[in-house]
């Protein structure tokens, strides 16, 4: 759950990771299904305190709880407490306090009632609107505004017909009267690029100008290519006295208030979002911030810098690969490492420094990552020479292996996968570093390749594959990872497998949009 900051609305640095240690939530290492875990998470500030506030959802059986985390100091990932838990009646929670210091809880349905922050403690609950289609009502917003409480809620599921609908009532517990004009933000049945737009929120700046930010998926009306899932959108919002608000619609350009004066002297010492990574993993240093991880990685999964390999990131062989041959099952754990894709045109290299496998399907590489049954692979992998099969004895030596794997309802019995493309490794590549390569040169496709680091120039590509891939199905929420590297919207990641150690260098990954 990363925490960003920003003086301008422009440069966002990351400030901190609310969810940061397994002992916060050590339960969710146990959860199995592809999209489940925490969802929807929200912020406020309130009398000094920041609250970050997520419903977790295993999704069998459908169960939602909520956590609360707590900090006053948003740049300090220790600082932010283990969560008070409380039961959800539906997903989206949200926090609001009223004048009198009373404190309400809100969630899809649209659910109300009140709750006691210091002992979790819940007062009845109670629907305060059904909203303005009725279709899936969900993450609702209260803002308190000349004499109105204004209810904003997200409709229409996630997916094409996604909205905003808005109503006010003199009182908290209503009735609610429906906007006239709704739905407020949307666009739905428009060729725009930006498709999926809702679940927003609403804010000011310290002149009084009011924004607004949204979910949003970069795919136009045929939504076939979202790798990146659903992002996080800024748009402008004209909030009359006595008015109702007026969103501006999500576009590629957009004008309204004058921003703040850009700048990026920001506290903290995480990156910026649009700051590209060139990370050689020097002595006494760390994994970077950004990257993240499929569940809880084994304690000893990766060594930056160790004994006798400076200026790499070593990786503990993982029993199992990215599907498994059970990917609903939660052991063993897989030295997965991975930073989000931000960027819709970007190029992603791994150095693979040393590998030296000895048993047959050692594997070493990197992943564009969106699930357990959706992901591109590009591996060093050690496999018997093509002339002698699998048989016992054979020879083995290391091949370059690019496999797809797209089965959104994989069973658990499933160990193949779609597409597998195999080349013995040249002669001349070993003994040298081998760079592994993703590439997004357009909008739709993917490229992985391979090159020596003697002729780092003469690339040999392996595959190509559609961005579909790594679009929809189990990871329809979230966005892709890469490998060293991400998760949730795309990710590039590393693959290992049983005994031999790898050790790893990132060379570069520039984006641009």
């Amino acid at each position: 759950m990363p925490i960003y900051t920003s003086k301008d609305l422009v440069n966002w640095r990351l400030a901190s990771h609310v969810f940061n240690r397994a002992s916060q939530v050590p339960h969710i290492g146990n959860t199995t299904i592809q999209n489940a875990g925490l969802w929807a998470a929200t912020i406020r500030y309130h009398d000094g305190k920041f609250y970050a506030i997520v419903s977790y959802t295993p999704q069998s059986p459908f169960i939602v709880t909520g956590f609360i985390f707590t900090a006053t100091d948003p740049f300090d990932d220790s600082a932010w407490s283990d969560p008070l838990v409380i039961p959800l009646i539906d997903i989206d929670a949200n926090l609001f306090w009223d004048d009198d210091g009373t404190t309400y809880l809100q969630c899809s349905g649209i659910h109300q009632q009140t709750i006691d922050l210091n002992t979790g403690s819940l007062g009845p609950a109670a629907i305060i609107w059904n909203g303005f289609t009725k279709f899936i009502p969900e993450a609702p917003r209260m803002y308190k505004r000349d004499g109105y409480y204004y209810l904003m809620i997200a409709e229409g599921g996630t997916e094409l017909g996604h909205h905003e609908a808005i109503a006010r009532s003199k009182s908290i517990w209503g009735p609610y009267e429906a906007y006239s004009g709704n739905p407020i933000l949307t666009n739905t049945n428009t060729t725009e690029y930006f498709q999926t737009v809702g679940h927003a929120e609403l804010f000011h700046d310290a002149s009084g100008n009011w924004w607004g930010s949204a979910l949003a998926t970069r795919s136009g009306p045929a939504w076939n290519n979202s790798p990146m899932g659903r992002e996080t959108v800024l748009f402008p919002v004209t909030w009359e006295e006595g008015a109702w608000p007026v969103l501006q619609p999500v576009r590629g350009e957009m004008s309204g208030w004058p921003l703040p004066p850009p700048t990026r002297v920001v506290p903290g010492s995480g990156p910026f979002i649009e700051d590209p990574d060139f990370i050689d993993f020097p002595p006494d240093s760390v994994i970077p911030a950004r990257f993240v991880y499929w569940r809880f990685p084994p304690e000893d999964a990766f060594a930056v810098s160790p004994l006798g390999h400076h200026n790499t990131l070593r990786l503990r062989p993982s029993k199992s690969n990215l599907t498994s041959t059970d990917p609903m099952n939660t052991t063993p754990e897989l030295s997965l490492i991975m930073r989000v894709q931000t960027d819709t045109l970007f190029s992603f290299s791994v150095d693979v420094v040393t590998f030296n496998p000895t048993v047959q399907e050692e594997e070493v590489g990197v992943t564009a990552f969106l699930t357990q049954t959706q992901h591109l692979d590009l591996g060093i992998v050690l496999l018997p020479t093509s002339d002698q099969g699998s048989k016992d004895g054979a020879k083995l030596s290391p091949h370059l292996r690019f496999r797809v794997t797209n089965v959104p309802n994989l069973p658990s019995d499933f160990q193949g996968n779609i597409t597998t493309f195999i080349k013995a490794l040249p002669d001349d590549w070993l003994n040298a570093p081998i760079r592994l390569h993703i590439d997004a040169a357009n909008e739709t496709h993917y490229i992985l390749s391979a090159a020596s680091s003697r002729e780092p120039w003469n690339k040999e590509v392996m595959g190509i594959a559609p961005a579909t891939i790594l679009s929809g199905g189990d990871g329809r929420f979230s966005g892709k990872n890469s490998g060293l590297c991400y998760l949730f919207t795309w990710e590039i990641c590393l693959i290992f497998h049983i005994q031999s150690s790898p050790y790893l260098k990132i060379i570069a990954n520039s984006s641009n949009d």
